[in-house]
Parts: C-alpha cells; sequence; structure tokens
C-alpha cells in the first residue's frame, strides 16, 4: 500500500531538485502518477518532451500506446502507478547518463518502498538495468523475473521502440497479456514465503501451556497487517 505522504514528499523534492545538470533545462520534473494502492509500478526511462511539458509521465504517443496496452488486459492507467528512472527529460530524447541515473536512483528507492509492489514492470532496456543488471531485453522480455533485490520484474520492450520499430507492437501487446498471470504468480510467491516466515517463527517460538496457540488464519492476519 503505497504512503500518500512519502509519495507526495518524494514528488515535491523531484520538483526542486538539482542533483544532476538535467535539471538546469527541464521545465517540469515528472515525478510520476497513479494508483497508491496498486501492485504493479510501471518504470520507464526518462520524460519525452510532452511529459517535460506537463509534468505527467507517458503522455505523449508513447503513452497512448501505453494505455492500449493496459486496455487489451482490461486495465488502465489508474490501476497502476507509472514512473521513470529519471525524473527530467534528457536534451533530445537522448538515453539517461549513467550520472544522471544515479542521481535520481533515491527517489525511486523511497517510491518503491512505499508502493511495495507486487511487480515492477520495467519499459525498456535502462529500467530494465536497474533491476536485471547485465540482462539483455530480448532474452528476459515477456517473463516474470526475480530481481537480485528480490522484487518480481516483468521486463518489456518500451512503447517508444515500437514507434519506430512496428514489428515490435506485436511483441508489445503479445508480452502484456502475460501480465495478469505474471502478478497472480508474483502475489503467490510473495505469500508462501509470507507463511514460510510465519512458520519459521512458530517452529522457534517458546511455548507457553497456559496460553492457546492462535490459529493459521490468525497468525497470518496479524503477519499482513504489520
Amino acid at each position: 500500500m503505497g504512503s500518500e505522504a512519502e509519495l507526495a514528499q518524494v514528488a515535491d523534492e523531484v520538483r526542486g531538485c538539482t542533483r544532476c545538470p538535467l535539471a538546469a533545462r527541464r521545465t517540469i520534473a515528472v515525478p510520476g502518477e497513479g494508483n497508491l494502492l496498486s501492485d504493479v509500478l510501471l518504470v520507464g526511462e526518462g520524460p519525452g518532451a510532452r511529459e517535460d511539458a506537463t509534468g505527467r509521465p507517458f503522455v505523449g504517443p508513447a503513452g497512448q500506446l501505453l494505455s492500449e496496452l493496459l486496455g487489451a488486459i482490461g486495465w488502465a492507467r489508474a490501476d497502476v502507478f507509472i514512473t521513470n528512472v529519471v525524473k527530467c527529460r534528457p536534451p533530445g530524447n537522448r538515453d539517461p547518463e549513467p550520472e544522471e541515473i544515479t542521481a535520481c536512483s533515491g527517489y525511486l528507492d523511497r517510491q518503491e518502498r512505499s508502493l511495495d509492489p507486487a511487480v515492477v514492470v520495467t519499459l525498456g532496456r535502462h529500467s530494465l538495468q536497474r533491476y536485471l543488471p547485465g540482462a539483455r531485453i530480448g532474452a528476459v522480455h515477456g517473463g516474470l523475473r526475480r530481481a537480485y533485490s528480490g522484487q518480481h520484474v516483468f521486463p518489456m520492450y518500451h512503447p517508444a521502440a515500437a514507434l519506430h520499430q512496428a514489428s515490435l507492437r506485436e511483441t508489445l501487446f503479445r508480452d502484456i497479456r502475460g501480465l495478469p498471470a505474471a502478478l497472480l504468480a508474483a502475489r503467490q510467491a510473495i505469500e508462501d514465503e509470507r507463511m514460510a516466515a510465519v512458520q519459521a517463527v512458530k517452529a522457534v517460538a517458546p511455548v507457553d501451556d497456559d496460553v492457546a496457540p492462535a490459529d493459521d488464519t490468525e497468525q497470518m492476519t496479524l503477519f499482513q497487517e504489520q
């Protein structure tokens, strides 16, 4: 569940950020937006011209295709949270530089912690490298992967790539149709890990003969609320 106060704080800091040279040329920084309760976080690469003008992510041509992709599985932008690896537009829509990604990484770290998504959908190779360093997007797209940090990642090509290479459009639609099943699988894996943690605690906890043990349902409820 996303913390509204924390995400608002991150957004405020992003809009006033001067951590890298991109700040000097931006019109409006683009912190990200979406459903704070969503289990799905979409992470792109960086804002384009339309995003720089409006302060909103994925509102240009690539964003229109992203909306179509979400619609293909019965979802909408309001169902997910969308952000980028860098929050200010690189000049001429060039790729973000490593130092720019590093300067912005703390903001994305905090967004991830606050949102605690079950699945992170990476859009493009720069987003992919944050979670799966060294992975080739052509080899991993369209499948659920586990990042070294433990996060469940669903890599996809960036929608902008399909605007320049028409053959990728079909690939994007095919891949996103696998996202709902990937989300269910990630949720199940997270639940299994929580249950394993509960059982591990129960196995080592001292037994008090005067206190009746709680049943598994109660234990699970308490664990989820913490």
